[in-house]
């Protein structure tokens, strides 16, 4: 997996967001609230360009958001056309939030096993299966805010 660069976003200068690096939120804090994640918020786009949004269970592998959907599902129907997403975590206080595209990926033995290990579930054949290995990943601490607010960009 690329390591993000961490630097900080730019918001609006009434929110307070430092521009000296001390406080930023390490890689690894956003990794951690990702893999604890039992659910996911996927924000996919519809075909007249409004927003849909819907949570999903997942996993957090090898760098990317793995989950699955029905291909008749409004998220289904809306990544086939467009595969550009947000996702975010349920955690307003624990905030992390990625951008990018999905890709399709097959599910294989392993990302089941893990599948079934966090959810007591094994998933089989049904579902279309998406990763999003982010482009670009907003995290904060709520207790630590604007101070903790870190954008993490990967390389292309």
């Amino acid at each position: 997996m690329n390591v993000p660069v961490a630097s900080r976003p730019t918001f609006a200068a009434g929110y307070g967001v430092p521009s000296e690096p001390e406080g930023m939120l390490p890689w690894s804090w956003a990794e951690g609230q990702l893999e604890a994640s039992r659910n996911y918020w996927i924000v996919s786009v519809r075909p007249d360009g409004g927003p849909h949004s819907a949570p999903v269970w997942g996993l957090w592998v090898d760098g990317a958001v793995v989950f699955s959907t029905s291909p008749e599902s409004r998220k289904g129907r809306n990544l086939a056309v467009d595969p550009r997403v947000v996702i975010n975590l349920e955690s307003g206080d624990d905030v992390v939030i990625l951008e990018g595209e999905v890709a399709t990926i097959a599910l294989d033995d392993a990302l089941a096993d893990l599948y079934e290990a966090k959810y007591d579930y094994r998933p089989g054949g049904e579902g279309d299966w998406y990763a999003l290995r982010p482009r670009v990943v907003y995290a904060w601490r709520e207790q630590e805010y604007p101070r903790s607010v870190t954008r993490f960009t990967f390389p292309a």
